[in-house]
C-alpha cells in the first residue's frame, strides 16, 4: 500500500459504528468494478492468508453477495450481503451477515447495515464506509485492533490487483 494514501478506521463506541475511510490510486470505474465484480472480489476481499470465494452474486437493488472466507486449511466461513440500495459508481448500502452454505442469515447475529460512498478526485477513488452494528456482541468483537489489521490487510490486496489491473 501507498503510505501516502487516506486509511482511517474509526469506532464510535456510543452508537456502535465503525467507520473506515480509505483511499486507492486508481480511477472510480476500476475500483467500482472491483468492488462489484465476483471474479475479481475473489481476488483480493479476505486478509491473507486466507480467500473468498462467491457462490452467488447478483449485484443489484434486491440483489445479494453470498460467499465464503476460506482459510489455508479449506474450512469455509459463509455470509451474505444483501444490497439495499445502489446509485451506480456513487454508493452501495447493503445488510450484512453470516450465512450457511446455503445462503440463509443466522437468525441469532443481527445484521449489520454498511453504506459505502466512492468518489474520484485526481484519478485517486476514495471509500467512506460506515458500519452500523446491530448486535452489541459483533460490534465488540469488530471494534478491535485485530479487526482494523485484517481490514487493511485486505485492502492492500485490493491495491496490489488494481496496480494489476491497470497495467493492462
Amino acid at each position: 500500500m501507498n503510505s501516502h494514501l487516506l486509511f482511517d478506521f474509526s469506532v464510535n463506541e456510543e452508537n456502535k459504528i465503525i467507520h473506515i475511510e480509505r483511499e486507492f490510486d486508481a480511477r472510480l470505474e476500476l475500483v467500482w468494478e472491483a468492488w462489484t465484480t465476483a471474479k475479481l472480489l475473489d481476488q483480493w476481499c479476505a486478509p491473507n492468508p486466507y480467500r473468498t470465494e462467491t457462490k452467488t452474486l447478483d449485484f443489484r437493488e434486491g440483489g445479494f453477495w453470498h460467499y465464503a472466507i476460506v482459510s489455508p486449511e479449506g474450512k469455509k466461513h459463509w455470509s451474505r450481503y444483501d444490497y439495499k440500495e445502489i446509485e451506480l459508481q456513487k454508493s452501495i448500502t447493503e445488510l450484512r451477515g453470516f450465512s450457511d452454505e446455503n445462503g440463509m442469515v443466522n437468525p441469532d447475529f443481527p445484521r449489520t447495515e454498511c453504506t459505502l460512498i466512492f468518489s474520484e478526485t485526481d484519478g485517486k477513488t476514495h471509500i467512506s464506509m460506515t458500519e452500523k452494528y446491530g448486535s452489541p456482541e459483533m460490534f465488540e468483537k469488530m471494534a478491535t485492533v485485530s479487526h482494523k489489521k485484517g481490514f487493511s490487510s485486505h485492502l492492500k490486496n485490493l491495491d496490489d490487483l488494481l496496480l494489476t489491473l491497470k497495467s493492462k
